[in-house]
């Protein structure tokens, strides 16, 4: 019983830090590109065929340039989950992705209480 305890811990914590993890694009297989969240199969093979094809990835632009699917919003969002060009996280992933989307929320619940209330008074009258 004891064994089958530790042995869960143990598997725990080796899953929890393969997932925090950096992976570099250009030093990669296709194991630990696969274990980038939000990079499948096909592209991981998207990747090692670019990069087999073109040599290492120079920066993000060359990355979001040569592979089919990277963007901004996906480079970003691949930046914050670990993983790196030339040991290089995407130049402001993290702030960028954060404080994009609270102006959105704030702008949209302003015009909506806004609305509310301009509606209010007009319909009492």
């Amino acid at each position: 019983m004891l064994k089958k305890i530790l042995l869960s811990i143990v598997s725990f914590l080796f899953t929890t830090s393969l997932a925090w993890a950096q992976v570099d694009i250009n030093k990669a297989d296709q194991a630990a590109l696969d274990g980038v969240r939000g990079i499948g199969p096909s592209m991981s093979k998207r990747i090692l065929a670019e990069r087999e094809k073109g040599g290492a990835f120079k920066d993000w632009d060359d990355l979001q340039k040569r592979v089919k699917g990277v963007k901004d919003k996906s480079a970003a969002r691949l930046s914050a989950n670990g993983l790196t060009v030339n040991g290089q996280a995407k130049p402001g992933a993290a702030a960028g992705a954060s404080a994009s989307k609270a102006p959105a929320k704030a702008a949209r619940s302003e015009g909506r209480e806004g609305g509310k209330a301009e509606a209010r008074p007009a319909a009492g009258k």
